[in-house]
């Protein structure tokens, strides 16, 4: 993996382990064009896996990873990231299975960024 990878990889982890308190136990990122596309395993916590036994549960935990993390992109991408691909970040798509316990997010920067 490349030293750009396993940082970009790093400030995922980073950011949604200060914000959830569990970042992703592995992720693999790939960059295509001016997108870096990111599988992430091991995401859920003991809590999240609790509240999503219920349908209603399983929907919150959803949005939260999901909807409430492409807002915290798009507010401000982390510290660092942009400098490091050498481009803006213009948008993050992303969704997750609760039930497998793996997210996957692309992100889309304004400008190639593939290695």
């Amino acid at each position: 993996m490349s030293k750009k990878i396993h940082e970009f990889n790093d400030m995922i982890r980073k950011l949604r382990k200060d914000k959830f308190g569990k970042g992703p136990d592995r992720i693999h990122t790939v960059f295509v064009e001016n997108m870096a596309v990111s599988t992430l395993y091991g995401n859920i916590t003991p809590t999240e896996k609790f509240i999503a036994s219920t349908p209603e549960g399983l929907k919150m935990v959803h949005a939260a990873r999901t909807s409430m993390i492409q807002d915290l992109y798009s507010e401000s991408p982390p510290e660092g990231m942009e400098e490091l691909v050498g481009s803006k970040l213009l948008h993050l798509f992303s969704d997750i299975k609760i039930e497998e316990d793996f997210a996957i997010s692309v992100f889309v920067f304004e400008d190639n960024i593939s290695e």
